[in-house]
């Protein structure tokens, strides 16, 4: 078997560690024995969807979004159909925010994909910045990591990635984090997430190899002990207390 990761435009979208994601999926496959291979898009480069099993969009500043935007109006067709079939994606930070109809700053809106009925707003008074731990339904740990942004993000009726814990999540008030459509992970969390929560990892992977290779898939398992207690030690150090915004950078 084989997994081909696509990284969309790391030379803009790589803010926070994004590509530490990419090495976390290749190891986890490679140490089971499956043969994994990552393709990094720059900004001129075709996309073929059709290649590609699991596709990451990273995190970036506004500016760097404004300029992937223009170029991902002309692979919007395509990226959507790729969703629509099931295609797995993880998208963070400014990626996430690209899965939307738009995102509004100071400088103008940036039109998003349009592949999720979501929408951000730059905030006005503070940046959420601080650690964040989630219960998700895709983990029977808690996922942690980090978030630093500066957008609200707000997504309607659409299922939420994870219910706060500790931390700001989308937009500071409704008590969620991400998004989950179809097979599409859309979160802030970054540091990178995948490394400090295998899970997650592990089920991204498995949706890649069951729709790629059409039956169920059950993973052999791996010696997480240093991953899980890593989880635990931040799970244990943030649970009981309160993120609260008047805490926050201000802009």
């Amino acid at each position: 078997m084989k997994l081909t990761i696509g990284h969309l435009y790391p030379d803009l979208l790589n803010l926070y560690g994004d590509r530490g994601n990419i090495q976390c999926m290749m190891k986890r496959l490679q140490w089971r024995g499956i043969e994994a291979e990552t393709i990094e898009f720059e900004i001129q480069d075709e996309v073929d969807f059709s290649e590609l099993d699991i596709v990451l969009l990273g995190g970036g500043s506004d500016r760097e979004q404004m300029l992937v935007c223009e170029r991902l109006k002309e692979i919007r067709d395509d990226f959507k159909a790729y969703v629509e079939d099931g295609g797995v994606v993880l998208a963070v930070c400014g990626g996430y925010q690209l899965l939307g109809t738009h995102y509004s700053t100071d400088q103008g809106v940036i039109e998003g994909l349009s592949i999720v009925d979501i929408y951000t707003e730059q905030g006005k008074d503070y940046r959420l910045i601080d650690n964040i731990v989630l219960e998700s339904e895709l983990s029977d740990m808690p996922v942690v990591g980090f978030e630093n942004h500066g957008g609200r993000t707000y997504i309607k009726d659409q299922k939420p990635f994870g219910k706060v814990i500790y931390g700001s999540g989308n937009d500071g008030q409704s008590g969620y984090e991400g998004i989950i459509y179809k097979n599409v992970i859309g979160t802030y969390l970054h540091g990178p997430l995948l490394p400090k929560n295998p899970q997650i990892c592990d089920y991204l992977l498995t949706k890649a190899l069951e729709r790629k290779y059409k039956k169920p898939i059950e993973l052999a398992p791996l010696d997480d002990t240093e991953e899980r207690e890593a989880n635990t030690y931040i799970y244990q150090r943030f649970k009981g207390k309160v993120s609260r915004p008047q805490d926050q950078e201000q802009i």
